[in-house]
């Protein structure tokens, strides 16, 4: 039987691994007892697939000698970049992570989004509590033929499209790594952002992507456009939104910020304009239940000679969070 092990901060695996799921994966292979968060000293040499999530440490060449027949790695969250070295690239290590499936929450709170904006949900319920007065016949609103901007199609972006579809909108979309892709129309990215009523952003966070949504491009905004970021506070220029939405002239909705929690007194905080929410768009409470059963099924594959359903590879690495 496969000898597996855990690997990951114990928080993470009391929040992700529940009692039923570990048993999932000791019916699949051998599991040692216990969870790893650090690989100094750690008992790995006859460990041939790890089982990762958040805050697992950085698999190193010195953690990699001490494993020699580790053959796979299974995250049950979405990015590896905080463990997976190019050593395990150059050892032949298969990877697979739980992407997609966090995937899921993001584009379903992106959408909500979409649709309370355009309904101004949140503005107009702020002035309803105040006035106690109903704005009947209100023209700058609704979300029939409205345009929406999906700034990279990254796995997110393509579910939010997908999403997206059944409603009576207009969709765009800029990725310079894709093709064509159904019910969105491929523009450049000063387009999107001059055309979109909504533009949404789900580009990773990258060294040619930081600050690429900056002054130029939320100038050209529309009066009264939205722009929505769930993907990584860095990929704005902050200041740039700030002055836009604090003059009124566009709106936003940030679950990421740079840095992740702003500091108190930042004018986005007090500006109506915008919203913020606690980075809470991707997996949280049962929806971790989610990354778990991807997880469990990847292992499952793997352990039968299948190959994983997920994989990822080196070559993309530079294009993915």
């Amino acid at each position: 039987m496969i000898r597996a092990a855990l690997a990951m901060s114990r928080a993470a695996a009391d929040a992700v691994l529940d009692g039923e799921t570990l048993a999932e994966l000791r019916a699949l292979v051998d599991l040692a007892e216990g969870v790893i968060d650090d690989f100094a000293g750690a008992p790995l040499r006859d460990v041939e697939l790890l089982v990762t999530g958040w805050g697992c440490p950085p698999l190193d060449a010195a953690a990699l000698a001490a494993a020699p027949n580790l053959r796979a790695i299974v995250h049950t969250a979405g990015s590896v970049r905080a463990h997976v070295t190019e050593a395990c690239w150059d050892r032949g290590i298969e990877v697979t992570s739980a992407a997609a499936a966090n995937a899921v929450p993001v584009a379903e709170y992106t959408l909500a989004m979409i649709l309370l904006s355009g309904k101004r949900v949140l503005e107009r319920a702020r002035g309803y509590r105040e006035s106690h007065v109903r704005d009947n016949w209100p023209r700058d609103v609704g979300n029939y033929r409205r345009t929406v901007g999906i700034l990279s199609a990254s796995m997110i972006g393509r579910r939010v499209i997908e999403l997206l579809r059944p409603h009576d909108l207009h969709i765009l979309v800029h990725d310079p790594y894709v093709d064509d892709i159904a019910g969105a129309e491929r523009v450049t990215l000063a387009e999107l952002f001059a055309r979109s009523d909504v533009v949404s952003v789900h580009t990773p966070l990258l060294p040619e992507t930081r600050g690429l949504v900056g002054r130029e491009l939320i100038g050209s905004m529309r009066p009264d456009a939205v722009l929505i970021n769930t993907a990584r506070g860095a990929v704005l220029d902050q200041d740039a939104l700030a002055e836009a939405t604090g003059a009124g002239r566009i709106r936003a909705i940030l679950d990421v910020t740079e840095p992740e929690v702003l500091p108190p007194g930042h004018p986005l905080w007090t500006d109506e304009n915008v919203l913020i929410t606690p980075h809470l768009a991707g997996s949280q409470g049962n929806e971790l239940g989610r990354l778990a059963a991807l997880a469990v099924a990847e292992v499952a594959r793997w352990a039968s000679g299948e190959g994983f359903a997920h994989p990822l590879r080196r070559d993309r690495m530079g294009l993915i969070a």
